[in-house]
């Protein structure tokens, strides 16, 4: 690499020439430690085996079953991405107001992908039922659990995004909801299916279906959710009523009083 002569600059320049000098000496001396370190690292960095293609096949197979676990975290998800996507160029369709998506996949495979684009003073906001259920489920669970309910009953976000911790508390902080708190004294004022069941002494079967026959108050916010109950209403006559029916007679676990007529057969 060439240097730079201070004396063989113009002498009204020479000044500038020798810092550039000491700078370009710099850099070399940088370039040099670095080149160093990246040989020393080759030299003791084991060779790399190529792994056959029935294993990446198996992987893919078992891709879905990985990536839906509820034991899988962002952070898992995200080293997932990053294995098999090489790179992503993103491109804007103004006739068709849309964002084009090319997926550059490690294999050498593109997917392209068209997504709306959001026009100027659109607001993707979360459906109110999703709301509403949010605010009756903190009542008894915290934001990773109710992050779940939301997935496994097919909800979204606004954006149409599954649902993760971070968003269900990014929910709430928007709405104003509160967060869950567990008591310190264990006295719950809600309390789950179990639970309730638990403290009436009674089976979760009973008490569910006398909560789905109305005979008790209860919440149940989504159809693949819990139940929630109020503690106050499963110490008040009704909920002790069931309680003791259920205990007088295994005949008549559940449900409504024996005595009480039905208009229609049952079908189960």
């Amino acid at each position: 690499m060439r240097r730079i002569v201070p004396s063989a600059a113009d002498p009204a320049n020479r000044l500038v020439a020798g810092e550039l000098e000491t700078r370009w000496n710099k850099a070399l001396i940088r370039v040099t430690e670095v080149e160093t370190k990246i040989a020393n690292h080759e030299a003791i960095a084991p060779s790399r085996v190529e792994s056959p293609p029935l294993i990446f096949t198996t992987l893919a197979d078992d891709l879905r079953a990985v990536w839906t676990a509820p034991t899988t975290n962002g952070r898992l998800k995200k080293r997932i991405v990053r294995t098999l996507i090489s790179e992503v160029i993103a491109d804007i369709d103004a006739d068709a107001a849309e964002i084009i998506l090319v997926i550059h996949w490690m294999g050498g495979v593109h997917t392209e992908l068209r997504l709306p684009l959001r026009r100027k003073g659109q607001r993707n906001s979360t459906a109110p039922d999703i709301v509403a259920a949010v605010r009756q489920l903190v009542l008894i669970a915290n934001d990773n659990f109710i992050a779940g309910t939301l997935n496994r009953n097919g909800l979204v976000t606004g954006n149409g995004n599954r649902w993760t911790r971070e968003r269900v508390t990014s929910l709430r902080s928007n709405y104003k909801i509160p967060v869950y708190r567990p008591t310190q004294d264990g006295n719950e004022p809600y309390l789950n299916l179990s639970k309730a069941a638990r403290l009436l002494g009674i089976a979760s079967k009973t008490l569910r279906i006398a909560a789905e026959s109305g005979e008790i108050e209860a919440l149940h916010p989504l159809c693949d959710g819990p139940w929630i109950f109020s503690r106050n209403s499963l110490t008040g006559a009704q909920a002790q009523s069931i309680a003791m029916r259920a205990r007088a007679s295994a005949n008549y676990p559940t449900g409504p009083h024996p005595d009480q007529q039905n208009l229609f057969s049952s079908t189960t």
